[in-house]
């Protein structure tokens, strides 16, 4: 197993209180396989991957327990100076926003350049001639011209594409992908998705690809977790969530999709709002707004039980789910 994370735990200490950003997540990535983590704004992905990576803030972030197993070693236990010689060269992050994670100063050649002079030694002339190889990797246009452009200097789409290259410098065993075609046009994301596939395969590299959209998901992902108030509400093969979810709240965000056999009429929206993470209802923290909520869901905490072969679901309900999955001929695709 490449990656393996057990019973995570993170919360946030403010002067309003303590919010619970993750509780007790558990999922594995292994060689070449991507898994895809869904959910709305403030469900725990993101802070989940900062875990991982060890960028977490601190204060006021704080991982309270749990274990992150990469390649057999649990990370929690290693000093600072010892998770920096993991980062970048052995898992790599690309981050949404492009031109806020990249120096404006400093030209993208010298940004690219510089992992391989801080890692491995190389002399800065070295250096460029890998960013320029790089940039032609990531097939941006006249890479050798441009190494020494500044990122303003490029569309958002060629942003991505350096961030690509940054994170696939080292040629990591691991690559986490943060909403990387955020704020990208439909034709952009496109690319943009194909190509990291196409290097994932090439490296067998694992990818965690962290999202809210399903029309991501769908063509490049192997299993989905999804994620609702700082937990793993759902885990399975792709093409198993798309057939029928086994939780209401998957249920809902498959329902959400729009589907152009149903013009005109009104979208579909899951009911309510996530939960304040400083005050997580008791019980299922998605009762408030799961049409299948009974009792049971408001006093007791669901486990992430095995459902089926390589499926499991945080539901008491998953039957009904699935049941009522079926009945409605399918998710909205």
């Amino acid at each position: 197993m490449l990656l393996e994370v057990r019973d995570l735990h993170v919360e946030f200490r403010t002067r309003d209180g303590v919010a619970k950003a993750v509780n007790g997540v558990t999922y594995s990535v292994d060689e070449g396989e991507t898994l895809a983590v869904l959910g709305e704004s403030g469900s725990g992905k993101s802070v989940t991957a900062q875990a991982v990576m060890g960028i977490l803030d601190t204060p006021p972030g704080r991982i309270t327990s749990g274990e992150i197993l990469f390649q057999g070693e649990d990370l929690l236990k290693y000093k600072e100076e010892e998770r920096r010689k993991v980062r970048g060269a052995k898992m790599a992050m690309i981050f949404q926003d492009a031109l806020s994670s990249l120096n404006p100063v400093l030209s993208v050649g010298a940004q690219l350049g510089e992992m391989f002079t801080v890692h491995r030694g190389m002399s800065r002339k070295d250096a460029r001639a890998k960013a320029i190889e790089l940039m032609d990797r990531v097939r941006i246009p006249g890479a050798a011209a441009r190494v020494g452009d500044y990122p303003h200097q490029f569309s958002g789409g060629m942003r991505q594409r350096i961030m690509i290259a940054m994170a696939l410098a080292l040629e990591p065993a691991l690559i986490i992908a943060d909403e990387p075609t955020t704020a990208l046009d439909v034709t952009v994301q496109a690319q943009v998705m194909d190509l990291l596939a196409e290097l994932q395969r090439e490296l067998s590299m694992g990818l965690i690809l962290i999202t809210h959209d399903l029309g991501v998901v769908a063509d490049v992902a192997d299993r989905i977790a999804v994620m609702y108030a700082g937990r793993i509400v759902e885990s399975a093969p792709v093409h198993d969530i798309y057939k029928a979810p086994a939780h209401p709240y998957t249920k809902g965000l498959l329902e959400s999709i729009p589907r152009l056999d149903q013009k005109g009429q009104e979208l579909y929206a899951i009911k309510g709002l996530p939960p304040n993470l400083m005050n997580i209802p008791p019980g299922c923290a998605f009762n408030p707004r799961c049409p299948f909520a009974q009792d049971i869901c408001r006093a007791e905490v669901p486990p992430l039980a095995e459902v089926d072969e390589d499926r499991r679901s945080a539901c008491f309900f998953w039957r009904e789910t699935l049941d009522a999955a079926a009945s409605s001929g399918g998710p909205r695709a």
